[in-house]
């Protein structure tokens, strides 16, 4: 598969995240919503984070979206545009809001939480392919997207239908799953997005979200759903990641053959048979915080190690570790590691890999801090 750089050598970006971020309500002490006081502003999306994630780790990044034109929506485009990413082609709306949700810190012991969204309506929720500006979205190495927008609107599912669409010169299209069941009226959802990561490049895929989204279990049986991107990600919880990739090999991977399905866009020929590498990354040990945005953090850092032409294993090792960077902290963003901080922990052997322990404080511990240790 050629490379990300291969694609549009001359990019504006290195990677365009499309979709919607909204102010994040955080409670200022565990309980349930009826009985938590206050709240503290932070901001979340699965698009922005890991545009911020991106451009805080050095990359370029840009993050096209439409918010309100209120003081939320310039709240989030100054927090984004603080993290270094460009929000240049953000979209301002006059007639709707921004959307807001408020969530509970979730119970370590059960890791449930409530969320309340109020994004119905909001200018996120009318974006389409006539008021998306193409010339921002297609000049990148990578364009990252996300089922949560195929959610929001028709027109938001139109615009991710055409942009998934071949077409000359398109970059590397990178597709997280993000299977969001509340956020579907309809008994839509698992083939709406099936059909749109068949056509996709890159696909991150949870083994849960694939068995409530498509009643399929297990890596292999998510590979032969998803035939299609030269690479699928199955984020597979506490037991790490499986990585099918497409003519990138790396040490210890097993190499199988698929016969695959028919592309959604094909129904006059059958493709040759295709051979897999499979690699597997076990998953850090982590002091988790707060569960919330690893995956999100996990593909900004899957896609950082991309751009960068690491092996595969590495690049998930660099998802695990930026996952971990969030998990450590309350919100949905924090600052990464240092990125030759993080290369020396992704070039570990196994026998260190598997033993590694990750707490609070780790990403400023260059190596030093006894958060970060082996044990």
């Amino acid at each position: 598969m050629p490379g990300p750089a291969a694609r549009t050598a001359t990019a504006d970006a290195d990677v365009v995240c499309l979709g919607e971020s909204m102010v994040t309500f955080l409670p200022s002490r565990p309980g349930r919503l009826a009985d938590v006081p206050t709240f503290g502003r932070g901001i979340g999306g699965a698009e922005s984070n890991v545009a911020c994630a991106l451009a805080a780790g050095g990359h370029r990044a840009k993050w096209v979206g439409r918010v309100g034109a209120d003081g939320f929506g310039d709240h989030l485009v100054d927090t984004i545009a603080g993290y270094g990413v460009d929000t240049s082609a953000v979209r301002r709306d006059p007639e709707r809001p921004t959307g807001v949700y408020f969530r509970t810190a979730a119970d370590r012991a059960t890791d449930t939480h409530e969320v309340a969204y109020y994004r119905a309506g909001s200018a996120a929720s009318a974006m389409s392919p006539d008021n998306v500006p193409y010339e921002d979205l297609l000049s990148t190495r990578v364009l990252h997207l996300s089922g949560i927008t195929a959610a929001l609107s028709a027109d938001c599912l139109a615009l991710l239908h055409d942009l998934t669409a071949p077409r000359d010169g398109r970059p590397l299209i990178s597709f997280d799953v993000n299977h969001r069941p509340g956020l579907w009226r309809n008994g839509d959802a698992g083939d709406v997005l099936l059909g749109l990561a068949r056509r996709c490049d890159l696909v991150f895929v949870g083994e849960d979200e694939a068995e409530e989204a498509w009643g399929v279990r297990g890596a292999e049986a998510i590979r032969a759903a998803l035939p299609e991107p030269a690479v699928l990600v199955v984020k597979r919880g506490a037991e790490g990641a499986t990585v099918f990739s497409r003519g990138e090999g790396v040490t210890d991977a097993h190499v199988v053959t698929t016969v695959p399905a028919l592309r959604v866009d094909t129904v006059t020929t059958v493709p040759a048979l295709r051979v897999d590498v499979v690699t597997t990354v076990p998953a850090l040990r982590v002091d988790v915080v707060a569960a919330v945005g690893a995956g999100d953090a996990f593909a900004a850092g899957f896609l950082s190690a991309t751009l960068r032409d690491l092996p595969v294993r590495d690049r998930a090792r660099h998802g695990h570790l930026m996952a971990a960077a969030v998990l450590t902290v309350p919100g949905d963003l924090t600052d990464p590691p240092a990125r030759a901080y993080a290369d020396r922990l992704a070039a570990l052997d196994d026998a260190a890999w598997g033993t590694l322990r990750l707490g609070p404080g780790w990403t400023a511990a260059e190596g030093a801090n006894e958060e970060v240790r082996v044990t």
